[in-house]
């Protein structure tokens, strides 16, 4: 079916970014996964094109307002070359929104204008051991001592964790009302450089091999008041309002996996040849990917209807939890059947479907677990 979502600004845009990811990232993509993470430049090129500063004010260095639509063409068009833009969807799409919805004018002037050049890179921490999901039993303390906080605990999964400049924290700053475990914590913005903040163990994943994900500390850490991001003891509302973004962009990225995959089936099984003809010839491949393609199509059409619904500022936080549910099973579908049609090959990393395959199985968990994004839905039809 023909897309309406983009318009010729989007269009002259992903001409832009298919160029620059074709001449600054498919080259030196092995060398960022054997890192572990993308070389610092990365994002420092992306702000001389202003895809770092989307949505911060001119007055700060950005681009002023823009919508996500052109962070989503990103994420489809590195799809499509079978690469990630190291942690850039993290900085810029998921965590920079926080800043821009809370910041005040003094935090505004000191970070806005690194986020938009790309000196300033973003994380954010939310899980701990053993919580999980369950962002009301966090642990991490921050005690008031003057006109500082004194941070103390520990965060795992923290995607950036030790690329990051600023990381955003949550934190339990006052107990909890026994009501309502969800009060008493708040957002902190920690400069990396700080005493008593530490890099532990990275993580060593299945998949997404250029993006870094590392266990972080907190010993003694002291923070300035006027480091605390909205009012304190709402983090959890703060957070809520974000999560339909994050989980958004979750389907968004589902969806331009699951392309990917087809494209690159397309052209292998067009090219393979077994018992003297090549693969696409067989009845049952035309079939498989006749699924994939009708599956696609309709996640594709969902997805859109999303993006425009981000746009008016209409997107609820069940539309974004559907997204993200239907995204990543599809994807996972898709590209599990995608690397069958590859046979042996599709199981060796030199082919862009493999890299697909092991990237995509965590889609299901981070943004809240499949399980989780069901419970919203099921919730908001009153169950």
């Amino acid at each position: 079916m023909k897309r309406t979502v983009y318009n010729s600004d989007h269009a002259a845009f992903r001409k832009m970014i298919r160029e620059f990811i074709a001449k600054e990232v498919v080259p030196v993509y092995d060398e960022w996964e054997k890192a572990g993470h993308a070389s610092r430049d990365l994002y420092t090129k992306l702000g001389e094109l202003g895809v770092m500063g989307f949505d911060i004010p001119e007055e700060y260095g950005g681009v002023g307002p823009t919508g996500y639509k052109f962070q989503a063409i990103v994420s489809e068009e590195a799809a499509a070359a079978g690469v990630m833009l190291g942690n850039y969807e993290l900085s810029t799409g998921i965590v920079l929104p926080y800043l821009l919805a809370l910041a005040d004018e003094e935090q505004s002037a000191r970070w806005l204008p690194g986020c938009a050049t790309g000196d300033i890179i973003l994380a954010i921490a939310m899980t701990e051991p053993g919580t999980g999901s369950d962002l009301a039993g966090i642990r991490t303390s921050a005690r008031r001592d003057g006109d500082h906080f004194v941070l103390n605990g520990e965060k795992t999964f923290i995607t950036n964790g030790s690329q990051a400049d600023l990381i955003i924290v949550v934190a339990r700053t006052s107990a909890a009302d026994p009501a309502n475990r969800r009060t008493g914590l708040s957002l902190l913005v920690v400069d990396t450089t700080s005493d008593g903040f530490a890099v532990g163990r990275r993580l060593d994943k299945i998949g997404l091999k250029s993006s870094d994900t590392c266990e972080i500390s907190f010993t003694d850490v002291r923070v300035p008041v006027h480091n605390l991001l909205g009012e304190p003891g709402r983090a959890f509302d703060h957070l809520a309002r974000n999560l339909p973004r994050e989980r958004l962009a979750i389907g968004v990225t589902g969806y331009a996996t699951a392309r990917a995959a087809i494209d690159f089936t397309l052209d292998y099984v067009r090219n393979r040849e077994v018992f003297g003809r090549p693969v696409a010839t067989f009845q049952n491949t035309k079939f498989v990917l006749a699924e994939c393609q009708a599956e696609v199509m309709a996640l594709e059409s969902l997805i859109d209807r999303a993006l425009d619904l981000e746009e008016s500022g209409d997107l609820t936080a069940e539309d974004a939890a559907a997204c993200k549910l239907v995204g990543t099973e599809v994807a996972g579908r898709v590209i599990d059947k995608c690397l069958q049609l590859h046979g042996g090959y599709g199981y060796i990393l030199e082919y862009p479907i493999a890299r697909l395959y092991a990237d995509t199985r965590v889609s299901r968990i981070y943004g809240g677990t499949s399980e989780v994004q069901k419970t919203i839905i099921a919730k908001s039809m009153g169950l």
